[in-house]
């Protein structure tokens, strides 16, 4: 199970609205070993595109380097999706290599606001991936 806060979650979805019609991503760290995820850090997504995400190499190793420099993880790594569900592509699983990160997608395929927007979260380990459940707390 995934426990966020309010907040990281409502940044998260934020970040994907944001960037809607391209697809956002980023990383939220913690603590490492906890599972905790504390630090929100959105990611440019250097493709610009509604249906692809890639972070950049150059941003991606600085983040690496200051978590480790922090003692932290990703905890999360998301992104959306802007015209389909929230649900991992054969794309998506192929690049996951974070076995121990929770994968969240946050679909914005309704910009109209008719109806809510879905925010799911996965286990990707060795290609398998498993939907997991979402707590979010004040």
């Amino acid at each position: 199970m995934l426990t966020l806060t309010q907040a990281l979650h409502d940044q998260i979805v934020a970040h994907a609205r944001a960037d809607h019609p391209d697809e956002a991503c980023g990383v939220v760290a913690g603590p490492v070993g906890t599972g905790r995820p504390e630090r929100f850090i959105p990611m440019l997504n250097a493709a610009r595109s509604p249906t692809f995400y890639e972070f950049d190499s150059g941003d991606l190793l600085k983040l690496y380097r200051e978590m480790d420099d922090r003692d932290e993880e990703p905890v999360i790594i998301y992104h959306s999706h802007t015209a389909t569900e929230a649900h991992p592509s054969r794309t998506d699983i192929t690049y996951a290599n974070e076995p121990g990160a929770h994968y969240v997608l946050v679909s914005t395929a309704d910009t109209d606001d008719a109806g809510p927007f879905q925010f799911r979260s996965f286990r990707i380990v060795e290609g398998v991936v498993t939907e997991e459940e979402v707590e979010v707390t004040p």
